[in-house]
């Protein structure tokens, strides 16, 4: 048998594989970790967000506004 031959036999024995395990993309797994909203605009982040990337958004979107006006429900971790 070729290296052709063994290639394609490989390819044709894979083509299950990622059907079988579930998708391969984290995209609706993301989505579902967008816990943190913004209550001027409601744009989402993800709940693992720190406080600088979130001062970040007010200072850019909001200027006029404050870290705790945007993210009430925000608890910094220590």
């Amino acid at each position: 048998m070729g290296n052709g031959a063994k290639a394609a036999h490989k390819r044709e024995k894979n083509t299950g594989k990622p059907a079988a395990k579930g998708e391969a993309s984290q995209l609706k797994s993301n989505l579902a970790a967008q816990s943190i909203q913004c209550d001027t605009c409601k744009a989402t982040f993800q709940g693992t967000s720190k406080q600088p990337l979130l001062q970040q958004h007010v200072d850019a979107r909001h200027p006029k506004s404050n870290l705790a006006t945007c993210f009430p429900k925000f608890v910094p971790t220590a």
